[in-house]
């Protein structure tokens, strides 16, 4: 989801010259009528060309109600901002996604406490297992005994959005 407020990832990154020029080409191939912004529905093709995907109207107004309301539609910055936002956001959750596997050593979606103890000793031997325990009920959200990717997750952005 793009977010127009607030960080997506705890880090910010310029993109590289040449993923740089695709999305101005794709933003000039979208204003079709050379207006010089983009209209939602200029912005909504513009998503699917470079994300492969239809932004939902929440995605879209999210974009729309962050940009300046004086003008018709999205500019070039706002644009390259949105994008570069949503990239950092698939990184970031290719990233969590990375770690949560590594933890999963069985493959099974979810994560044990056996699991928590095993990975935390590779990590941080010295850290008391009561701690570690101390984790696991905090991230298993439900308290079923396993922590899904969601619970895991939702604990690695804990406190993110807070500025």
């Amino acid at each position: 989801m793009f977010l127009a407020k607030g960080r997506t990832s705890p880090r910010t990154s310029e993109p590289d010259p040449s993923e740089h020029r695709k999305w101005v080409e794709v933003f000039k191939a979208c204003d079709e009528d050379n207006k010089g912004y983009l209209s939602r529905e200029d912005f909504k093709v513009a998503v699917v060309t470079l994300f492969g995907y239809k932004p939902s109207k929440i995605e879209v107004d999210s974009v729309m109600s962050s940009i300046n309301q004086n003008t018709s539609g999205i500019l070039l910055g706002d644009f390259l901002n949105a994008v570069r936002k949503k990239k950092e956001a698939q990184l970031y959750w290719s990233e969590i996604r990375h770690i949560f596997t590594a933890f999963d050593r069985h493959y099974r979606g979810f994560l044990t406490l056996e699991d928590f103890k095993k990975a935390f000793k590779q990590v941080a031997p010295k850290l008391p297992e009561r701690i570690i325990v101390e984790v696991f009920r905090e991230v298993d959200q439900d308290s079923d005994g396993h922590v899904s990717f969601k619970d895991f997750e939702y604990a690695l952005k804990y406190g993110q959005n807070e500025a």
